[in-house]
């Protein structure tokens, strides 16, 4: 192998000491270059030229070198692997986080629409139905009624247009209004109050900067609450409202006492739609909720928010 004629069996021999340096795993590629300049060593001893020591280091330096660029070229191989391969997750996760997005999106405004729906539509249910039965009677009273629920219906088709707004790219700013909160709960009580629920309401302490997931958190709660004392107590039922701003915590708590005919606890739903909104809405923000029956009878929302940045 070490004669001239040997040497295009040589050169083919470092091609492949490359080839499997290139393609192969790092034991296997070692015993390339290893076996060759053995075989070289070997054969030049058979031919009595072991005295050449500069070809001797030529062919080994020529064959290292093969096989350091053969590795080179197969560790820029796996890497570049590897980046195609983490891009690819990455663009799995971004889909995934995507999908997420969109799912708790989709809750969200499910939520708020289901809120704001329900809340409006109950509350112009027990209108019309005060303007029927008192329009031969009362028509002032029916006009008030009336006047009531067309307030009620332009403030539900604002709140839509502000949730849905979100939903839509070409929205522009002032198509989205600023969403409520716990300022707003002394409107809320005297609007349910125009609808026959009384309805009493106690605000302590001093009132927080609140962040504005927990301030319409709180009102959407109140809303909520109302909005079922008005359905299931009865007509002849009181409700009590009762917010607390405490140094770490923001407590809301709104009770019925169940009085109306025909509304007992038994017909009261503690797993509706807008119970289960609710719930997610105080764990979304850490806060404990109790829901359930009073012990004197009737029905009780009770939440503690968190206020973390106290």
């Amino acid at each position: 192998m070490a004669g001239r004629g040997a040497w295009p069996l040589w050169g083919a021999a470092l091609v492949l000491v490359y080839t499997i340096a290139s393609r192969r795993g790092l034991a296997l590629s070692l015993c390339a270059p290893v076996l060759t300049v053995t075989a070289y060593l070997l054969s030049s001893v058979a031919d009595g030229e072991g005295g050449r020591w500069s070809t001797h280091l030529l062919v080994t330096v020529l064959t290292a070198s093969l096989w350091v660029a053969g590795r080179s070229v197969r560790l820029r191989r796996a890497y570049q692997a590897e980046l195609r391969d983490r891009d690819r997750r990455m663009e799995r996760a971004r889909e995934a986080d995507t999908r997420a997005a969109r799912a708790e999106e989709r809750s969200r405004i499910a939520r708020e629409l289901h809120d704001v729906v329900a809340h409006h539509v109950s509350v112009m249910t027990v209108q019309a139905a005060a303007a029927r039965r008192v329009l031969a009677s009362d028509p002032d009273g029916a006009r008030e009624a009336l006047s009531a629920i067309e307030q009620l219906g332009r403030t539900a088709m604002s709140e839509m247009r502000s949730i849905v707004g979100v939903l839509r790219t070409d929205a522009t700013p002032a198509e989205r209004g600023p969403q409520p909160g716990v300022r707003e709960i002394p409107a809320l009580v005297d609007q349910m109050r125009e609808a026959g629920l009384r309805t009493q309401l106690w605000i302590e302490g001093e009132r927080e900067t609140l962040s504005p997931g927990v301030d319409l958190a709180a009102y959407r709660l109140v809303q909520e609450a109302l909005t079922n004392s008005l359905r299931h107590a009865g007509p002849r039922a009181r409700a009590w409202v009762t917010v607390r701003h405490e140094p770490d915590a923001l407590a809301v708590q709104v009770s019925d006492d169940g009085l109306g005919p025909g509304a007992g606890d038994a017909d009261r739903e503690v797993t509706g739609h807008g119970l289960a909104g609710i719930r997610e809405r105080v764990a979304l923000y850490g806060g404990l909720l109790r829901i359930g029956p009073r012990p004197g009878g009737g029905f009780e929302v009770d939440a503690r928010f968190p206020l973390k940045d106290a």
